[in-house]
C-alpha cells in the first residue's frame, strides 16, 4: 500500500531519419520550459540512437495535465519530426482515474502504483 500520489509519464519517440539534431534542439526548450513548474519532480531526455525517451515524474495527475498543457507547442513540433512508439503513464489508482480520460489520445498504457514510498 502506498500514501504516493505523484505520476510518471514515460513517452518514447521514433525519431525520423536525419532528424535527431533538431529533436535534440527541441528536447533542450521543453527542459528549459519544465524547469519552472512547480509540481516537477523530475524531468529529463535520454537517447538510443534514433529514439528519445522523456524521463518525467509529477507532484500528482494535476501537476501533469498542467505541465502537457504548458509544453503542448513543443510537443507538436517534436511530432512533427518524430512519432510516439509507446507512452507509460504510472501512478496510484486515483491518480490515474484523472489522466485515463485526458490522456486516451496518446494510447497509453497505464501501470498502477501499489507498494512504495516517496522520500
Amino acid at each position: 500500500m502506498t500514501n504516493d500520489t505523484s505520476c510518471s509519464i514515460h513517452p518514447y519517440f521514433k525519431i525520423q531519419p536525419g532528424k535527431l539534431d533538431a529533436f535534440k534542439a527541441l528536447a533542450d526548450r521543453f527542459v528549459e520550459r519544465t524547469r519552472s513548474e512547480p509540481g516537477c519532480y523530475y524531468y529529463g531526455f535520454s537517447f538510443d540512437g534514433d529514439e528519445g525517451h522523456c524521463r518525467e515524474g509529477y507532484q500528482n495527475a494535476r501537476a501533469l495535465l498542467a505541465h502537457l498543457t504548458n509544453v503542448d507547442d513543443l510537443v507538436q513540433q517534436a511530432l512533427s519530426i518524430s512519432s510516439l512508439s509507446r507512452v507509460e503513464v504510472h501512478g496510484p489508482e486515483a491518480e490515474l482515474e484523472i489522466l485515463r480520460e485526458p490522456l486516451a489520445g496518446l494510447n497509453p498504457q497505464f501501470f498502477t502504483l501499489e507498494y512504495g514510498f516517496r522520500k
